[in-house]
């Protein structure tokens, strides 16, 4: 019993010292019995063998201290930033075919077509874009068109800021130092609190107390007895224990205020730091324009992870390219013009855009191959304001450019001189968050026929303000009226006859043009409604050179989307048709046509299927187009059930004319044999009335996905075209892709 109590004592003793010193190195919680207790969950403890030694500064007394040794942190380097990350993929295709589907007539076409488009990050901060296609074939209709293009633009910038700011963890933060200092310092005091309240709390201890408490207890019952068997000097022990119980309750309080008050400050900074990210993440997606963006991103004292040195620069360079790339400035000077060479537009406060190259194609024109002269454009357009808010524009260009019509026409032996220049102003306004006023006047030079009769040069007759023919005006309204959510767009030109630029061609007649559009949206947006009326909007060197339209094209579409519902959508709208006449003249027509599809994707005994039902319908006359489906109703319905490994469909289709009617049927069947492995195949039945044709066709494909190679498909169709003599065509056509994403 007496080396108990002068263990007790010594304990008391040494929960002093840990209280000071040895809990911040790490003891745990020992008893006297060569065991040591841990907590191993809700109301357990865990009893570990240990060994005894002796105080240094005791050599009387045993004492019993387990030291927990820290497991050293492991050193984590860095993740090294590549110098470039390269993503994208290339592909190769093969297309063959026995027949054209077109009123040209071509037999056995094959055209081979390679790109790749990469996705190129410099320090995983700068983005570039790289391009590359190259297509060649034997037909005489589709040009050989070869292209690359490296480009950058300031919305793949923003895109890499919004990516980085996504992936913003507290390790990239410049107040991390202060929030480890902080988690590091609670951690030490909650371990301390642990490592007391272990002490008090395990069962030596408590023995310990209640056995003191005992011994009082038979003291003074020996002491009314008269027979004294307990010394007095337990209660001062007693006592003792009591005081130290006591005064370990006051330094866990302490110490648990303490913990409180570094947790509520770990809480502020983590919150400040969550807002500052959510601060950036709201600028990045809701800044009107660059310079906004800029002056906000500026102030947040931002890591160089999130905003690298430059990005004023970065943000207010809104594009630059070379090689291939597409000028599309304003309506009056170059809109949607492919040119290879160099572009650039630089917005900061003020505006600069250069333009320099050679004009490949106009693209709605690109597969007519034809014997055109040379073409480049040089524009240079400078101005005050941003591109998107109120701003100020002049632009001037100049180059040569083919000419059509009238104006093409050479006048005895001397050829046609085809350069140009012009000036256009464009004015911006504006009127509201959602409102905008565009107009734009520009004047050019004078076609070459028309020059020449008045003795004048290209830029004497462009700043020839006595005459008006080679004017042009457009003006522009948009609006979004946010209480119906009503969007309105509305346009007017008016082009003399003599002007010229890259957006247009020249007619050797005055046009005027317009165009209104709404869209409005009913039902909580179920219900899309978008109408249209134009006249002369429709722009083409096919044209005849005295053309001029004065038809007013109507256009509706509705969208209706209701949930659990088919989504249907109708539209009535322009179309076109390119016919060859000859070698060296083509003629292009424009009708309107009636489309209406409805499509529903549902589950049946948990088996997803997808159904759609189309209708289509061409008002042209016979007059109007070699297309054997002039004035044709068109319905088709297909439905597709998708099986764990297989996927089936069936399709029903008919197209009347006024001559007759052409029904098909066809089925289809696609095995996923395995996840690198797909095959199928189908089978296809025609039906023509009055000439009483029954034929069939057939399919067949595969897929392959080779790991590290890339995927490889392979397709062949046997099937039959409305040709000549209303009689229907055997088309075979096959082809070969292969793709590879990295």
């Amino acid at each position: 019993m007496k080396i108990s109590l002068y263990i007790l004592v010594v304990t008391l003793f040494a929960a002093k010292t840990v209280i000071g010193q040895r809990l911040s190195m790490g003891e745990r919680n020992v008893n006297d019995t060569g065991y040591f207790y841990i907590h191993g969950g809700c109301k357990q403890l865990i009893r570990i063998s240990v060994a005894l030694y002796d105080r240094p500064d005791s050599a009387d007394v045993k004492a019993v201290r387990v030291w927990a040794r820290k497991k050293p942190v492991a050193y984590i380097p860095p993740a090294k930033v590549p110098f470039l990350t390269i993503h994208g993929n290339v592909m190769y295709d093969y297309y063959y075919q026995s027949n054209i589907d077109t009123p040209y007539t071509e037999k056995d076409i094959y055209q081979h077509t390679v790109q790749t488009n990469l996705s190129i990050t410099v320090r995983n901060k700068y983005p570039l874009r790289f391009s590359f296609s190259t297509q060649a074939g034997n037909s005489s209709l589709f040009r050989n068109l070869t292209g690359a293009r490296l480009y950058y633009t300031n919305r793949d910038f923003k895109q890499q800021l919004l990516a980085n700011a996504r992936n913003w963890g507290a390790l990239k933060l410049k107040q991390q130092h202060e929030l480890d200092t902080l988690r590091a310092y609670k951690q030490r005091l909650e371990e301390k609190i642990a490592d007391l309240r272990s002490l008090m709390n395990t069962p030596s201890y408590m023995q310990r107390l209640i056995e003191a408490r005992e011994m009082i207890l038979k003291r003074q019952r020996d002491s009314i007895a008269g027979n004294i068997t307990v010394p007095g000097s337990v209660d001062s022990l007693y006592n003792d224990l009591v005081a130290k119980t006591e005064a370990g309750k006051q330094t866990i309080d302490s110490l648990q205020r303490i913990s409180d008050k570094v947790q509520q400050r770990y809480l502020v900074l983590t919150q400040k730091l969550d807002r500052q990210k959510a601060n950036l993440m709201d600028v990045l997606q809701h800044s009107r324009n660059n310079r906004e963006l800029s002056d906000a991103l500026d102030g947040m004292n931002l890591p160089d992870s999130i905003l690298p040195k430059g990005f004023r620069t970065l943000l207010a360079i809104r594009s630059f390219g070379i090689g291939r790339t597409m000028a599309d400035y304003s309506e009056l000077t170059a809109k949607n013009i492919s040119i290879t060479g160099v572009q650039v537009e630089y917005n900061p406060s003020y505006y600069l855009a250069v333009a320099s190259g050679v004009v490949d194609y106009r693209f709605r024109n690109f597969i007519v191959k034809e014997n055109r002269s040379p073409q480049y454009i040089n524009l240079v357009r400078a101005g005050i304001g941003m591109k998107e808010d109120n701003h100020v524009f002049l632009t001037y260009y100049t180059g040569k450019k083919q000419l059509y019509g009238a104006n093409a026409m050479p006048q005895g032996q001397e050829p046609v001189d085809n350069h140009l220049m012009g000036l256009a102003l464009e004015a911006q306004w504006r009127l509201g968050k959602n409102t905008y006023l565009v107009a734009e006047a520009a004047k050019s030079s004078s076609p070459y026929n028309t020059r020449k009769v008045h003795g004048e040069t290209n830029f004497n007759s462009m700043l020839n303000f006595t005459g008006h023919t080679n004017e042009a005006y457009t003006a522009s309204f948009n609006t979004v009226i946010s209480s119906s959510k009503t969007r309105l767009r509305s346009m007017y030109k008016l082009m003399g006859s003599d002007f010229q630029s890259f957006s247009l061609y020249t007619t050797g007649s005055r046009q005027t043009a317009w165009s209104i559009q709404a869209e409005q949206p009913f039902f909580r947006q179920q219900l899309l409604v978008t109408g249209a009326i134009q006249k002369n909007t429709f722009a083409t060197f096919y044209q005849p050179s005295n053309y001029e339209s004065n038809t007013v094209f109507k256009s509706l579409q509705v969208s209706l989307r209701i949930p659990h519902w088919p989504v249907v959508s109708l539209g009535y709208q322009p179309s076109s048709q390119l016919v060859k006449l000859n070698d060296d003249h083509f003629t292009e027509q424009l009708f309107n046509m009636l489309t209406g599809t409805a499509t529903y994707a549902y589950k049946y005994r948990g088996i997803m299927m997808n159904s759609m039902l189309t209708y289509s319908r061409f008002y042209n006359r016979q007059t109007d187009t070699a297309f054997v489906y002039f004035n044709s109703r068109n319905i088709m319905a297909s439905h597709t059930v998708f099986l764990k490994k297989f996927t089936l469909g069936s399709q029903a289709s008919a197209a009347i004319t006024e001559d007759y009617a052409l029904y098909g049927l066809s089925g289809d069947v696609n095995w996923r044999a395995l996840p690198w492995l797909e095959a199928g195949g189908s089978l296809k039945y025609n039906e023509q009335t009055v000439y009483h044709i029954r034929q069939w066709g057939y399919g067949l494909n595969s897929r392959v996905n080779i790991p590290h190679v890339g995927e490889i498909q392979l397709r062949g169709e046997k099937i039959y075209l409305p040709g000549a003599g209303r009689q229907l065509v055997s088309n075979n056509t096959g082809r070969l892709t292969y793709t590879r994403i990295f």
